[in-house]
């Protein structure tokens, strides 16, 4: 092994946290957890740009990659394809409008029994679940002509 080869291999040993995490990752990690709500990839680089953390927009999803393959970060697809990160604090769900994007948030859980047993049945351990309903808003299906039927 070459002398070049060694040293980086020490720069990467030294970024390791004592969770096995990397400096970035921690960073992101605790920003999530300071914002207590979900947040883009680009919106996470620009805070910790703005918080003078020197960091890559591809370093920022590969850390988030990590995260959410750990367990403790969640990822929530929007309609418009945005998604969004949070850090795993409770399973969250929301009735989402396809016409404006406004999302409302449902506070019971329906599933909670059925994740119980599917994860005795097939021995898979769940981090978190999602819960999401895509439709129109009351708002928008004022706009709405009145030839679209609603189910």
């Amino acid at each position: 092994m070459s002398r070049y080869s060694v040293s980086i291999t020490v720069k990467n040993i030294n970024q390791l946290s004592m969770t096995g995490r990397t400096r970035n990752q921690e960073r992101i990690l605790t920003l999530l957890q300071t914002l207590n709500r979900a947040i883009s990839a680009q919106d996470i680089y620009v805070q910790l740009r703005n918080g003078s953390q020197s960091i890559g927009l591809a370093t920022v999803y590969r850390a988030l990659e990590a995260l959410k393959l750990e367990g403790v970060v969640q990822v929530r697809t929007l309609a418009s394809g945005e998604s969004l990160y949070s850090s795993v604090q409770q399973d969250k769900h929301h009735l989402t409008c396809l016409q404006c994007g406004k999302s409302i948030p449902i506070n019971e859980c329906p599933v909670h029994e059925l994740e119980i047993q599917l994860h005795q049945f097939h021995k898979f351990k769940i981090f978190y679940h999602t819960l999401e309903f895509f439709g129109l808003c009351n708002q928008c299906q004022e706009l709405e002509p009145a030839s679209i039927g609603v189910k």
